[in-house]
């Protein structure tokens, strides 16, 4: 999916929208990346000099590719963030870095959505997690 593809299942749009491209492959998991520019709102100040993502945005962006095992349910509701658990950080996240996310479900109990994730950058571990979701109707 590109950008314009992933807007039809997620509400999110510019400057929130953090996924470029994403997929889900044959084995259920979800696929997605995102390459760091340098002019995002999120770099103004963290850190003057030294523009790193901030933790918090990487766990946004896994969030977001996390929302493609959701594709099929999300119809006519909105996938929630509702918990992160067991994050790490391990390398920062710089301009020019193209982050890539691997994300799948754990445990699903409606209208919950239990998954875990790992974002790399060259090969090399940046950010891991558990994350949970509601898909909620009408919000």
């Amino acid at each position: 999916m590109n950008r314009d593809e992933i807007k039809k299942i997620l509400p999110h749009r510019e400057p929130m929208l953090l996924v470029d491209e994403a997929y889900l492959d044959e084995n259920n998991v979800a696929h997605g990346s995102y390459t760091v520019r340098g002019d995002e709102f999120f770099l103004q100040g963290h850190f003057p000099g030294n523009p790193v993502v901030p933790g918090v945005i990487q766990c946004e962006m896994a969030a977001q590719t996390c929302c493609v095992l959701l594709s099929d349910k999300i119809d006519g509701a909105t996938p929630m963030y509702t918990g992160i658990n067991n994050v790490k950080f391990k390398k920062p996240v710089k301009p020019g870095d193209t982050i890539a996310f691997e994300c799948e479900l754990v445990r699903v109990k409606e209208p919950f959505y239990f998954a875990k994730g790992t974002g790399r950058v060259d090969g090399k571990v940046c950010v891991s997690g558990e994350f949970s979701f509601a898909v909620v109707k009408g919000v």
